[in-house]
């Protein structure tokens, strides 16, 4: 089993000389969120993590959740784990005080999400609900919902969930057939089936709030006719405590490939007469409702996609230093040696460190940048850092979790045969991993909604706006000498020329011909995603020279910045010239052969 530890220092780095904490902190109603107090939040999640949720992830994975006669047993430790998660007050951390979170920004939270994603994927799906649970109601429920039910929602002691996919209607929506039936007194009963709820069921809390998509009798066809339903485990009495069972009940709970300690339900509304749900905001807009929890989801999905290459590059490096095989490479007769002298296994470690901490930084910008577009003064600026959020959702979301599956395969690789006996847990990390390019939206489903919706319909002018940006920092690369420093540049420079040329392209074809764009979408989006990563190591190692040139403590952790944001230009960066040729140039091999010829 492997140990989990935060990394504090790189969280910290991140935060204050990339994402901007001190700016984040001068946002109305972030002005206690001193840098002292983020150190004191991040310790003490690095305390939970490591000591309570990380020794249960491998137990968890081996003994999984169960399924008896429609009731759900989480893992050994599971139920005392969450409680002491919501005494400790982790479920308020980002929420409205006016319901009982503590109000911390984004940037904040997304520091202790990662936490609790590495140190236990599965445990940290049910908060992760809950929480997209909790905006959609914040936002678009009625003043009685927001009362009933996000207290509770939010100080732990009810979780949340949501239920689009049904059997024939998995990424296409617009299939839903569940429907509700208004009973004339403000309710509806709700009939239907949904599947992959996560967290639909289990022992962890008395009652759960179910976000459920549905059809009325009279909605039009299509994504057009779908609204949006609260529907509780537990209807909920006049006093708030739960009260008659609901006729929403767990059939069956799946068998997967990871994430085992999480159950993925098939609940069935309405087998007894009718599921007793409350419309939420307006009828036929649940869709447009349902993308509020999705793009929160979709963005903690990508986190999930950056804990997972953490975790199993610390589980790696354990293991290089650890695991004595051969002598060094040069040396004859020379004594054996840990793995991590071989110049193979240093640069796999190297690969996983660099992409990991690029995936941290894309990230945690694109967390403060929520805060901004939230809080901010100046509707410009907040309208400006909402387009930017909007066009990196997808990237956060699809690059990092595809980057999680590389990331931790050359983990298990690292490990050699010994990767692939469970023993060693880096065969879980592998394949918790493979979940996140599939869930809230499939890497295909991001790619298409960047180019389309956050590229071609607004001709490309946030994309522009932020290669503009990137060439700012070339810029500054320019003023430096060193060998490392030029290479970044070279590098950077490349790879944003390979972007905007692939931005143009799509530009260029999108409109007359959609098909030969998507083709290249997913290409794309690894482009931007490893473009953008580029982009802020370079970021990095211009600070942490900076730094170096101010005697700041610490000298060794930014040589180290240096030094991995080099690897990074040197081993990852150049990759972007060839995704951008695919980009410009792979529609007419994909599309040529009839079905027939496949």
């Amino acid at each position: 089993m492997s140990q989990y530890t935060a990394p504090i220092r790189d969280m910290q780095f991140v935060m204050r000389e990339l994402a901007g904490l001190d700016e984040v902190a001068q946002l109305p109603g972030c002005e206690e969120v001193s840098p002292d107090l983020v150190d004191a939040i991040l310790d003490e999640a690095n305390k939970f993590a490591s000591g309570v949720l990380a020794p249960l992830n491998r137990s968890g994975d081996q003994e999984g959740a169960r399924w008896e006669e429609g009731k759900v047993f989480t893992a050994t430790g599971w139920k005392d784990a969450y409680r002491q998660f919501t005494e400790a007050g982790w479920t308020a951390l980002a929420c409205e005080p006016e319901f009982g979170g503590q109000g911390l920004p984004k940037l904040v939270a997304t520091a202790v999400m990662e936490m609790w994603k590495s140190a236990n994927m599965a445990f940290s799906l049910c908060p992760m609900l809950t929480n997209g649970a909790i905006e959609a109601i914040t936002l678009t429920g009625t003043d009685e919902q927001k009362a009933t039910y996000l207290p509770k929602m939010i100080s732990g002691e009810w979780t949340g969930t949501m239920n689009l996919t049904e059997p024939q209607a998995g990424s296409d929506l617009a299939a839903v057939r569940t429907r509700a039936e208004p009973q004339g007194d403000g309710t509806y009963k709700i009939f239907g089936q949904k599947i992959f709820i996560t967290y639909g069921e289990h022992d962890l809390t008395d009652n759960i709030i179910h976000l459920v998509l549905a059809r009325l009798p009279d909605a039009p066809e299509g994504v057009k006719g779908i609204s949006l339903f609260v529907v509780p485990k537990f209807m909920v009495n006049a006093d708030g405590t739960p009260g008659a069972r609901n006729d929403v009940h767990c059939v069956s709970i799946e068998h997967k490939l990871g994430i085992h300690a999480s159950p993925t339900c098939v609940l069935a509304f309405g087998d007894k007469g009718g599921a007793i749900g409350t419309l939420v905001g307006e009828a036929n807009r649940g869709l447009e409702y349902m993308f509020i929890m999705m793009n929160e989801a979709r963005f903690a999905v990508g986190m999930e996609g950056l804990a997972l290459s953490e975790r199993a590059y610390q589980h790696a490096l354990g293991y290089a230093k650890d695991r004595v095989q051969g002598t060094e490479v040069g040396v004859r007769g020379g004594p054996k040696v840990s793995i991590i002298h071989h110049p193979d296994v240093r640069r796999m470690l190297m690969s996983m460190k660099s992409q990991t901490e690029a995936m941290r930084a894309v990230a945690y910008v694109v967390g403060a940048a929520t805060d901004v577009a939230h809080a901010h003064p100046d509707s410009a600026v907040r309208a400006q850092k909402q387009a930017f959020v909007d066009l990196m959702i997808p990237v956060v979301k699809g690059w990092l979790t595809e980057n999680s599956i590389e990331v931790s395969s050359t983990g298990v690789q690292v490990h050699g045969g010994m990767g692939f006996i469970e023993e060693t847990g880096a065969a879980q990390h592998f394949r918790d991993s493979r979940i996140t390019t599939i869930y809230e939206g499939t890497t295909a489903i991001q790619a298409n909604d960047l180019i389309g919706r956050k590229i071609a319909r607004e001709g490309g002018a946030t994309v522009k706006a932020v290669i503009g940006e990137m060439r700012r920092v070339t810029a500054k690369l320019a003023e430096e000498s060193s060998d490392s420093f030029i290479a970044m540049r070279k590098s950077l420079e490349a790879g944003i020329a390979a972007l905007e040329s692939a931005v143009e392209y799509i530009l260029a074809t999108y409109g007359k011909d959609v098909k030969a764009a998507s083709v290249g979408s997913v290409p794309f989006l690894k482009l931007f995603g490893i473009v953008a990563g580029g982009w802020q190591m370079a970021r990095a190692a211009l600070i942490a020279q900076a730094r170096l040139a101010e005697n700041a403590d610490g000298a060794d952790f930014y040589r180290t910045k240096i030094v991995t944001a080099r690897f990074y230009a040197d081993h990852i960066l150049p990759q972007a010239q060839g995704l951008a040729y695919t980009v410009a140039n792979g529609a007419l091999s994909a599309l040529e052969l009839t079905e027939d010829q496949f």
